[in-house]
């Protein structure tokens, strides 16, 4: 199982996704900020990892006794959408102690739990999967952007390895092509039968009836189900609704926010515009191009047939 990040004596040991699947270099972030900046530059990305990213932020300022409200607010304004952020940060800056030893400890708990919630989200999912299903999937939900197995990929994995002969469709995820570059690199190192697709060909499958269910992450939902995830994911939900296909969201209880009653108030976080105009440095687009680059959408709670956490599975209507 790939681990996007791990703890080594005084500082963070980091895969840098940036560069996957073609190269695999790791990040020696020993001070906080560094942390900050790897996060808004998506070095590491997916809720739950940055969650776990900032928690470890956070000890980096322990360690070198910077004031824990200027490392709370830095790594709080990296990414603005991922609520496993805040919370993360929350939980440590309410401990009674700021110590680097205490706030280490604090850390590492969080990535075990989130590992284990990982686990039990896969297997209350996958009783929704049925034998030799066609699934699709939007973004990276697996190991790299959690503290490991996954969440909607958790799902696909725990089946795959219940033996349910299933098969997965993993839409490539414009602009950052996260499925393209990160899902299919995990899928390919499990051994789990896909297919990559370009995003406009999910709509296609759905109608020729080659596609059983779709299961994606998020990284905000509001206490009535609404769900914030990567840009592409409602639009999946409506075709989804529209060929009477089941549409499940697989997320931890950590990216649950009651405080939110619905999704319209879920912050939206806008990228660069390089991100769209080009690619790999490579300009494709009119120079000055205007540009709109939301990284989120919110699906409505009415679209969403279940959503798995590690408490189990709920339906609709949704109150958290």
């Amino acid at each position: 199982m790939i681990s996007p990040m791990r703890w080594d004596r005084d500082r963070l040991i980091m895969l840098d996704q940036r560069v996957l699947p073609t190269q695999e270099a790791w990040l020696e972030l020993s001070q906080y900020h560094e942390v900050v900046q790897a996060i808004r530059d998506m070095a590491v990305r997916g809720a739950p990892a940055i969650g776990v990213a900032a928690a470890y932020g956070m000890a980096l300022a322990a360690l070198n006794h910077v004031p824990k409200h200027q490392a709370k607010a830095a790594l709080a304004a990296s990414r603005p959408t991922a609520v496993n952020l805040f919370w993360a940060l929350d939980r440590i800056d309410n401990m009674p102690i700021w110590s680097f030893e205490e706030v280490l400890a604090e850390a590492q708990a969080i990535e075990q739990e989130d590992l284990e919630m990982n686990y039990a989200i896969g297997r209350h999912g996958a009783e929704l999967i049925a034998q030799g299903a066609n699934i699709m999937t939007v973004c990276n939900t697996g190991s790299l952007a959690t503290a490991g197995h996954g969440t909607a990929l958790g799902v696909i994995r725990t089946a795959h390895q219940e033996g349910k002969g299933i098969h997965v469709y993993s839409c490539e995820t414009r602009p950052r092509q996260q499925g393209l570059r990160l899902t299919a690199y995990e899928l390919s190192a499990e051994g789990i039968p896909f297919h990559s697709i370009a995003d406009g060909v999910a709509g296609s499958l759905m109608r020729a009836g080659k596609v059983d269910c779709v299961i994606a992450g998020a990284d905000r939902i509001a206490a009535n189900g609404d769900s914030a995830n990567k840009i592409g994911t409602y639009s999946l939900a409506v075709l989804a609704n529209h060929h009477g296909i089941p549409f499940y969201i697989a997320a931890p209880s950590s990216t649950l926010d009651p405080t939110l009653p619905t999704g319209d108030l879920i912050p939206i976080e806008e990228r660069s515009a390089e991100e769209l105009t080009h690619i790999e440095g490579i300009q494709i687009a009119p120079t000055n191009c205007p540009v709109f680059n939301p990284a989120f959408d919110v699906t409505p709670g009415h679209l969403i047939s279940a959503i798995v956490t590690e408490k189990g599975i709920v339906r609709a209507p949704y109150s958290f």
